[in-house]
């Protein structure tokens, strides 16, 4: 007889081993409702927001630091965009 091993996963169990993986790699954790939309710490206009385009205009500049800044919106723009449209086809 076999036997199978199920295994209960479910966002929140995600999210958490998420937080601690990239918090072990030296990232900083911040408070979700913190950073919600109308917040003083907001980061985005609503939920619908997916991309957080301040943040990814940073990673992009960090990983390129000598792109000029023209060529950087237009990369940020490109992948913006294109994430965008992955999430909602």
């Amino acid at each position: 007889m076999e036997r199978s091993l199920a295994v209960s996963i479910n966002e929140s169990k995600v999210e958490s081993a998420a937080l601690e993986w990239f918090g072990d790699l030296g990232y900083a954790i911040a408070y979700g409702a913190h950073l919600a939309p109308g917040e003083p710490a907001a980061e985005r206009d609503s939920f619908g927001d997916v991309v957080l385009v301040r943040r990814l205009r940073g990673a992009i500049w960090r990983l390129n630091l000598a792109i000029p800044g023209d060529a950087l919106e237009e990369v940020a723009d490109i992948a913006r965009t294109r994430t965008e449209r992955v999430l909602n086809p």
